[in-house]
């Protein structure tokens, strides 16, 4: 069921009235011992500020609708897809996100602390200045996923592919990246401190302005493959070589 917009005042109570319904008709389904069933449920049109808190919502679509601001806390959004939708400042804190998928979806200013986002696959969509501290996000797709100034404080990237994913000017401190795909990533102006990058691949992954100072289990090979410039914080005794726009890397022919 789609809403096709309305007037702000008549849309925002058909939005309200149509979710309550397609929430009574995914509750139909599910069965008594609490497994995730397919709700069928599909939700768009415009419903900002809309309250769809500890819902259960496990494979629902969210097309092409308008829920900026909405309150999404401790949801069940297990499969969920979000394809064409405007999420900005939404709070999806502490919601179970597990095997979710976003297509072209605004996640601007969206807060996700806490979430559970394991296996996520996002395309094209837009997570700049999204609050992620504590989110588990292993597992996951993130290729060419923007994280402008997020707050990535204490996520979990380990072995998701970042391949490139824009991290500029993040502040990623105490963030795991282990066994993670960052091929042709941007991680610059972004700060790492106590971030750990066991087994990360970091090819061709531009590090220009960031702090890396105090990152942990980077290694020598890791680095050799990476752009920086002087800005560029690395840990004691690690050298990274220096490398302009377009930020390639030239290797000697045998």
């Amino acid at each position: 069921m789609t809403l096709r917009r309305r007037p702000f005042g008549a849309a925002l109570t058909l939005a309200a009235a149509v979710i309550a319904n397609a929430l009574a008709a995914g509750a139909a389904l599910a069965q008594d011992d609490g497994r995730d069933v397919p709700r069928m449920v599909s939700l768009g049109g415009l419903c900002i500020r809309c309250d769809l808190t500890t819902r259960h919502l496990a494979g629902a679509h969210f097309m092409g609708g308008d829920f900026q601001d909405s309150l999404i806390v401790g949801s069940n959004l297990r499969g969920a897809s979000f394809m064409g939708s405007n999420f900005s400042g939404a709070d999806f804190s502490h919601s179970d996100l597990r095997g979710a998928m976003t297509a072209g979806a605004l996640f601007q200013r969206s807060i996700f602390v806490g979430a559970t986002m394991t296996g996520l696959h996002s395309l094209g969509s837009n997570f700049d200045d999204a609050d992620l501290e504590n989110a588990r996000i292993d597992d996951a797709s993130l290729e060419g996923t923007k994280f402008r100034r997020a707050n990535g404080r204490g996520a979990h990237f380990d072995r998701s592919r970042m391949l490139g994913a824009i991290l500029d000017e993040g502040d990623f401190n105490g963030a795991s990246f282990r066994g993670a795909d960052l091929t042709g990533a941007s991680l610059a102006g972004g700060h790492f401190d106590k971030a750990d990058f066991k087994d990360a691949t970091l090819r061709g992954t531009r590090l220009s302005g960031a702090d890396l100072s105090g990152a942990r289990n980077l290694t020598r090979d890791q680095l050799g493959e990476t752009c920086a410039d002087h800005g560029t914080h690395l840990p004691a005794g690690l050298q990274i070589r220096l490398c302009g726009p377009p930020y390639v890397i030239v290797r000697r022919a045998p």
